[in-house]
């Protein structure tokens, strides 16, 4: 039976604040691709509100999932974003060991930290427990912040070179991962830097920095990336595409003098990622 694209996204469920599975989806549905929702955890708001609810997903995702495996389900690419306990990272590897097929990827966003510092969430033994997830990951998205971390390496006080960020993306293929872009790092007050390595070679993507940074930013280039990468892009193409997506929406953001809480506005945007290359 013939069908459509499908991609399973592990992340978690938010409400109000345009961030996770809530651009997600739709982001990939835009893509012509169905999205398979795997919630870890379920919220009002995201965390970066004064006041959100909260409902941790961990103890309901093995039987959620299990039905999945009863259906014998086939998944063309697994994305993974945020997770909150060492138990979640073990249900997601195991979620990867049952589904993963040869001709299929699986897009690591290892949502660890931003600005040289870790989420409360991520203690010394969560960190290990990430390590062991990227072993699986095919693309992987990490900030600056997260490359360093799963290196074992200081957070520098500097912007490293582009030499040195080749040679510590090279070190982290070593771990598993063929594509990794190294995400948002601000080169001064007018640019941002998007360091890609690719099955051994590197560039540079440069975009204009507008504004602050935006929650949810990461999930809407992660969520492109995957799909475009699906579709039959190049690597470095998919990345392209989800940042001149992303810089469209943030522009709008800041026409539209929004909190940087609120996500990015990228609903009359869709369109976009429908149409062809």
């Amino acid at each position: 039976m013939k069908r459509q694209k499908r991609i399973a996204l592990i992340n978690d469920i938010t409400g109000f604040g345009r961030c996770s599975i809530a651009v997600m989806a739709p982001i990939v549905s835009a893509m012509k691709i169905q999205s398979v929702v795997i919630p870890t955890a379920i919220l009002s708001t995201h965390t970066q509100f004064p006041i959100y609810y909260f409902d941790d997903y961990t103890s309901k995702m093995n039987d959620y999932i299990q039905t999945y495996k009863d259906l014998n389900l086939e998944f063309d690419a697994i994305a993974t974003g945020f997770l909150g306990s060492r138990e979640q990272v073990d249900i997601v590897v195991d979620f990867i060991q049952n589904f993963k097929r040869k001709d299929s990827f699986v897009l690591v966003d290892p949502v660890m930290g931003d600005h040289g510092r870790l989420y409360t969430t991520y203690t010394k033994e969560m960190c290990e427990k990430m390590k062991e997830l990227i072993c699986y990951a095919d693309i992987l998205t990490p900030n600056l912040t997260e490359l360093v971390t799963l290196l074992d390496k200081e957070y520098p006080s500097y912007i490293p070179a582009l030499e040195e960020l080749e040679k510590m993306c090279e070190e982290l293929s070593l771990k598993g991962p063929h594509h990794i872009v190294v995400t948002g790092i601000p080169v001064n007050d007018k640019q941002i830097l998007n360091f890609i390595y690719s099955e051994g070679k590197s560039q540079a993507l440069y975009v204009d920095r507008l504004g602050e940074d935006r929650s949810g930013t990461g999930d809407v280039i992660a969520a492109i990336i995957a799909g475009a990468y699906l579709n039959g892009y190049c690597f470095y193409d998919a990345v392209k595409k989800a940042t001149d997506f992303a810089s469209l929406c943030i522009a709008h953001c800041e026409e539209l003098e929004l909190p940087h809480y609120y996500g990015l506005c990228f609903e009359e945007y869709l369109y976009k990622l429908g149409e062809e290359k």
